[in-house]
């Protein structure tokens, strides 16, 4: 039921809920892998559903990043609501949209408008989406009652928030 792909998908992977929770989000983390198969994990802060099977991630200061995709485009993206400790997976391929692709102003400009200018990016990463899986806190797992709101008011407490 959690996973999609495209094999048994008939029309959007990203649905309005996961789009919701990409716009409420604050930071994704975006995983790739080097030619050698190692990992990386790097923080993203400027990031968008782009129509029903696309994310669109400024590059700000990811050198390392774009180095990986370039030599390996399987990535995969996770964001989490803190408060409700829910959040999703995304797995596809990604491709590094540079100033000098045709299509960079297009896709750059929701972004620019995002961070006001003040944080410059060379280049876009594209995610063509092929697998979405909901991430949960265990506390939903292993006590099945737990609503939202007892979540929220548990992590608000444990955080000091």
């Amino acid at each position: 039921m959690f996973e999609v792909s495209k094999n048994n998908l008939f029309h959007m992977i990203l649905t309005p809920q996961i789009k919701a929770s990409i716009t409420s989000s604050v930071l994704c983390w975006l995983a790739t892998t080097d030619k050698d198969g190692q990992p990386n994990v790097s923080p993203k802060e400027m990031f968008m559903a782009l129509g029903d099977d696309r994310i669109i991630i400024a590059n700000i200061a990811s050198p390392q990043t774009v180095k990986n995709i370039r030599q390996q485009p399987l990535v995969a993206v996770s964001f989490v609501d803190v408060l409700v400790q829910k959040g999703y997976q995304l797995k596809g391929k990604a491709q590094i949209i540079s100033k000098k692709d045709a299509a960079f102003a297009e896709l750059a400009a929701p972004l620019e408008m995002m961070t006001g200018g003040k944080f410059p990016f060379a280049t876009l990463t594209l995610i063509t989406i092929e697998q979405v899986k909901p991430i949960v806190a265990p506390r939903y797992l292993l006590y099945p009652e737990t609503t939202e709101e007892a979540q929220i008011a548990a992590a608000r407490k444990q955080y000091g928030v």
